[in-house]
């Protein structure tokens, strides 16, 4: 890095290889990993902390403070893995006293305009496509892809392997596994044809379908749901993931999709 174009403030721990282009400014208590590349126009605030071979776009901000009255000045971060990649006029802000830090993980695809707020927390391998807003303290797990133009509320959890359509207003926790669409957004299916590109078999899809119709398409209510796929359905990983998931959800799940007209 000799960019005499770009403000590095000296106390920031910048690897040797990254490259970052004129017009950058990077505050200190900031750390780069080995291979990322920051395009110019990028300001990098306190407290980030950047993962190896990351590409960061021009006009991304990274590490504001939260847009949070509660926020007190507390020292707080913002996480972010390898291989991600954040494209043009981002904003990702940091934690809060709640839990400190807000966390992308790796091989993460952050589209233009997306805004990430305080005390989120998103997994690998991610995609939130152009102008998605996420809203403070919300969970996306693993592989989850989150149309463009959709806005989440605060506290929800996205689960491992959804997609959701774009321009959804996402007010309830959607359970993993599944497609998300419609207004109000409901489950319209599950995520088969990503599932199947992430290598799962005919057989395990067929199960997380089963475990589908039973919260969905039968006449049971929520709990009675889980205790039948408890006690009926075989043990397996999805299985187990799909139940915990739901047992967790303080906002509820989404709802099934009614084909009656109004």
């Amino acid at each position: 890095m000799n960019q005499p174009l770009a403000y590095v403030h000296p106390q920031a721990k910048i690897a040797r290889n990254v490259v970052v282009e004129p017009f950058v400014t990077i505050h200190k208590n900031v750390e780069v990993g080995e291979g990322t590349w920051i395009g110019s126009n990028v300001t990098i605030m306190e407290g980030a902390k950047i993962g190896k071979n990351c590409r960061i776009f021009p006009g991304a901000v990274i590490s504001a403070i939260p847009q949070d009255l509660k926020f007190a000045g507390e020292e707080t971060t913002v996480e972010i893995g390898d291989n991600t990649t954040i494209r043009e006029f981002v904003t990702i802000n940091r934690g809060t006293r709640e839990s400190n830090k807000t966390v992308i993980g790796n091989n993460c695809l952050l589209m233009a305009y997306v805004h990430v707020a305080h005390d989120c927390f998103i997994g690998n391998n991610c995609i939130l496509a152009n102008a998605a807003n996420l809203a403070g303290h919300i969970n996306i797990d693993d592989y989850a892809i989150l149309g463009g133009l959709s806005a989440v509320h605060q506290f929800v959890n996205i689960g491992a392997h959804v997609m959701i359509s774009g321009g959804s207003l996402v007010r309830k926790d959607v359970p993993p596994f599944t497609k998300a669409a419609r207004d109000p957004l409901s489950f319209v299916g599950i995520n088969s044809i990503g599932l199947r590109r992430r290598g799962f078999t005919s057989e395990k899809i067929n199960q997380i379908q089963d475990i589908y119709r039973i919260i969905y398409l039968k006449n049971f209510n929520v709990s009675q749901a889980l205790t039948y796929i408890e006690t009926e359905l075989p043990s397996s990983p999805e299985r187990d993931e799909v139940i915990s998931f739901i047992s967790k959800s303080s906002r509820g799940i989404m709802k099934g999709y009614s084909y009656h007209e109004k």
